[in-house]
């Protein structure tokens, strides 16, 4: 019998600052953590203008600084991903209404990605600011490093993995 996989996919709007950056943290601690046949990790945007292009290089500044690789590419959130993922996890309130607007029959956990950590007492916020006019990525890195490892814990703790 195959064991399950549990598949996670982080949203933001352009997919090229918060949410490939949850994914690449993400993807690095369960690594980490020996779990990569357990769980997968992507991302997308709900805006279409980025589509296509690398991550922010503020993003990537960071996440190679953490010696984290990432070479994914923006892309646009489509109505199977949210039938095809165990967790959708949107960075703010209003992506997260888009992702639960366009939910309808999905199966999918949809929350703030934040809210685990916030829930777990590591943080006080539950939304991850949109760096890319203020270039804040370091913040966000630090934010979503204890953001990623809280879910983690909860996806463990859920699926006794």
């Amino acid at each position: 019998m195959t064991e399950k996989v549990y598949r996670i996919l982080f949203v933001c709007m352009g997919n090229i600052c918060r949410s490939p950056m949850a994914e690449a943290i993400l993807r690095d601690q369960v690594a980490r953590a020996g779990l990569s046949d357990h769980i997968e990790v992507d991302s997308a945007g709900t805006s279409r203008h980025h589509v296509s292009e690398p991550a922010h290089p503020g993003t990537l500044q960071a996440l190679s600084r953490a010696g984290i690789a990432y070479s994914g590419r923006a892309r646009q959130i489509e109505r199977a991903d949210l039938d095809s993922f165990d967790y959708v996890l949107a960075m703010d309130r209003e992506n997260l209404s888009y992702v639960r607007r366009a939910s309808g029959g999905s199966l999918a956990e949809i929350n703030l990605f934040l809210s685990y950590a916030k829930f777990a007492g590591k943080i006080t916020i539950d939304e991850v600011p949109d760096p890319y006019y203020d270039n804040t990525h370091d913040r966000n890195f630090a934010l979503i490093t204890v953001g990623s490892q809280a879910f983690l814990d909860y996806v463990r703790a859920e699926h006794k993995l």
